[in-house]
């Protein structure tokens, strides 16, 4: 655990875990006894490898050592990071031509029209006025179609006409495109034509001389749904790609400072994969990711199957579930407005963080929070040419919430004075408020929407927070904790002291793990005979076997063999006719005979009734098996969860700071002040306190207390 005071015990790192979000890089250290300590800097949007840099020193000198003296140590590193997305954000991508079925050219451009309100507010969801589609990242002009047509079983309806492609592909070339995506109709059911397209235009660029890579969906998401998969595949062409260079300069900073290991990146279905992975899209979404992973790897570690996480950075709360012990996975997302194919983590994202905007709506005057954020320049408070637009961290600073010389450890001092100018003008006086009354007005209605998102979603699965306890993190999250769970009944709510280095940690927690899906139209009727059923074993066992050498091949690009990796096999599967599957473990370790069909068919309908209700279960419609799925996992070290001796309910003298005005609920009032680090498993703290850490701050209003367990994570309870 990373201490206040520098210690003198000689330390050997060997896992370096990064979290490069919008506002802060975080780094998690892991040492050979699976201690670990965090750091914390700011982040560097323009050159990553300088934050992460930063931050590492940072983490290293509550070690009393150097990044030169422990890299070379080290054994592994996890990135994860928001590059690639601000990157397909920002539309500043490569130029990528794109090829598909002749009359489809606009499909691209029109897309779907969930697209037009994709990020809205449910108000604005329900006006058309305010639907607009952003430009595609493909323009139309960018566009070729080639004949030929694949019908949904996989038949060939027309023959791709050969003599198409090549003039298409010299017209892309003439363009100057830096890629070239290819996405044809039902590829997914047969790939020969867009491989063949994908050879021609190899021959072509040789004749003419000219070279840029080739992305043909089947090569990387071989799954239904034409606009998702022809949007992640041109990401990977456009974003992902590109998005190398920045984690190649990461990889060549470590190796520059000694490190000797290859940089694993993660993955949005909640693994590590290596930076030459083939289907990098994988990691748009890294950041929030590792929080998840976190979660549900303390989980394990102290026996809670059921968690809802909650995670509050500077400029999004990230709100996921873990049921029984199991990540739900999405596996069709949305991302910056465009639908896509690539499993997920199911998350529920919005943009309202610690670094949001605080504005005044100018029809209604009442007061909006964010989406958009200062990111790393905070607010108007920051010291280093802040923001002109009053933020949630401006509110804290002039609340008092936050020590504006403690930031970051007291390397940047934030200006209460400023905080307070700009509240009044924007928002203070138009209001008719005091400064203090509309700063914490501010506070309240942030605290208030984070409830309300957190209770809906637990909700709108079935379940009720009772059954859950809460994980709360970020370097945001503690200041907010007790603000978002009040009320709403949670077995328990879990603040752990890293808090502010979680998703770090669960990079640091994630399995060096690839996943490949297959989409597969595989239909059983109830009854079947047992000849049906082998026929539609094999089918799948053939998929599975298709996706392990897949999976294979990418840990070979990292020199592991294929008797060292663990693969784990899945399956989607749903009843006849209905509209959504599941994703579920196979009981089975390949299929044999017809007792493993039986095997697959009562996993199914476990997890059915347990997702839905017993009473739904529906087996005379018959079975569809609609994915495969190959998750290989080779094992890593892992960090330990902290054990340390209790040391009784009363704080040791040496942790209390002293006492800070903090303005609640319409009053100035004194609140005692503790250094987290200083603080013994079983103490007690009682309202109104803040507790303060160089990373984060966790408040302690009245009706709450916590106590520190012996793994050194806080219990915040309402009293």
């Amino acid at each position: 655990m990373k201490t206040a005071v520098k210690t003198a015990v000689k330390r050997k790192a060997q896992i370096l875990a990064i979290d490069a979000g919008g506002t802060m890089t975080d780094t998690f250290i892991i040492d050979e006894n699976g201690e670990f300590v965090v750091g914390k800097a700011q982040s560097t949007p323009e050159d990553e490898s300088i934050g992460l840099l930063n931050s590492a020193k940072d983490a290293l000198a509550y070690w009393g050592t150097t990044v030169e003296e422990q890299f070379p140590q080290l054994l592994a590193g996890v990135y994860s990071g928001t590059a690639m997305l601000n990157r397909l954000v920002s539309r500043k991508g490569r130029r990528v031509g794109l090829i598909v079925n002749k009359g489809m050219e606009d499909f691209h451009r029109m897309g779907r029209a969930i697209q037009a309100y994709l990020g809205y507010s449910y108000s604005d969801r329900l006006h058309i006025n305010t639907h607009r589609y952003d430009p595609p990242l493909v323009p139309r002009e960018l566009t070729r179609g080639v004949t030929e047509r694949v019908d949904l079983f996989g038949n060939v309806v027309i023959p791709l006409y050969e003599h198409e492609v090549e003039p298409a592909v010299r017209e892309l070339l003439e363009l100057d495109v830096e890629a070239i995506v290819i996405s044809l109709l039902h590829s997914y059911k047969y790939p020969h034509h867009e491989r063949r397209v994908r050879d021609i235009a190899k021959e072509v660029m040789k004749k003419v001389g000219k070279e840029v890579p080739v992305f043909a969906s089947v090569d990387y998401y071989p799954v239904r749904k034409e606009s998702h998969r022809t949007n992640t595949t041109i990401i990977e062409a456009y974003a992902a790609d590109p998005s190398r260079e920045t984690l190649t300069k990461i990889n060549n900073m470590l190796q520059d400072h000694g490190a000797n290991f290859d940089l694993r990146v993660m993955a949005s279905h909640g693994g590590t994969i290596s930076t030459r992975a083939n289907e990098l899209a994988r990691t748009l979404v890294s950041g929030p990711i590792g929080g998840v992973i976190g979660a549900k790897y303390l989980g394990e570690k102290l026996g809670i199957r059921n968690i809802a996480c909650s995670d509050i950075g500077g400029t999004s709360f990230d709100i996921a579930l873990i049921t029984q012990g199991d990540l739900s996975i999405n596996t069709s997302p949305d991302m910056a407005r465009l639908v896509l194919s690539l499993p997920l983590v199911a998350m529920d994202t919005v943009g309202a963080g610690a670094g949001s905007y605080v504005r005044i709506d100018p029809n209604y005057k009442t007061l909006t929070l964010g989406p958009d954020s200062a990111g790393s320049r905070v607010g108007v408070c920051y010291s280093e040419g802040g923001v002109d637009t009053v933020t949630v961290t401006d509110c804290h600073v002039v609340l008092g919430l936050i020590n504006p010389d403690n930031f970051l450890g007291g390397e940047v001092k934030l200006y209460p004075e400023r905080a307070y100018e700009a509240i009044k003008k924007q928002i203070a006086d138009p209001l008719g408020l005091s400064v203090e009354d509309a700063a914490y007005g501010v506070i309240d209605l942030l605290e208030s929407q984070l409830r309300n998102y957190l209770e809906s979603m637990i909700l709108g699965k079935g379940y009720s927070p009772s059954q859950y306890v809460c994980f709360s993190y970020g370097g945001g999250g503690p200041l907010h904790t007790a603000g978002y769970t009040k009320g709403l009944g949670f077995e328990d709510v879990l603040v752990p002291a890293w808090a502010a280095g979680f998703s770090a940690f669960g990079c640091g927690a994630a399995d060096f793990e690839y996943r490949y899906d297959k989409t597969l139209d595989i239909n059983v009727n109830d009854g079947a005979s047992d000849d049906e059923k082998l026929k539609a074993g094999k089918e799948l066992q053939a998929a599975w076997d298709e996706l392990k050498e897949k999976v294979a091949a990418e840990f070979e690009k990292s020199k592991f063999s294929k008797e060292e990796v663990d693969f784990r096999l899945y399956f989607r599967m749903q009843y006849q006719g209905q509209l959504n599957d599941l994703e579920i473990e196979a009981p089975i370790e390949a299929f044999e005979n017809v007792d493993d069909w039986d095997a697959l068919v009562n996993a199914f309908e476990d997890t059915y009734a347990r997702v839905y209700a017993k009473a739904a279960k529906s087996p005379e419609l018959g079975y569809s098996i609609t994915g495969a799925i190959v998750r290989g996992i080779v094992e890593v070290p892992k960090p330990k969860i902290p054990v340390e001796p209790f040391a009784g309910e009363t704080p040791p003298k040496e942790a209390y700071l002293g006492k800070r005005r903090v303005y609640w609920k319409g009053q100035w009032i004194e609140a005692d002040i503790w250094e987290m680090e200083k603080l013994k498993p079983g103490n007690k703290i009682k309202a109104f306190s803040i507790i303060e850490s160089p990373a984060t701050t966790f408040v302690i209003p009245p009706g709450f207390e916590t106590y520190l367990d012996q793994h050194r994570i806080f219990h915040l309870k309402e009293v």
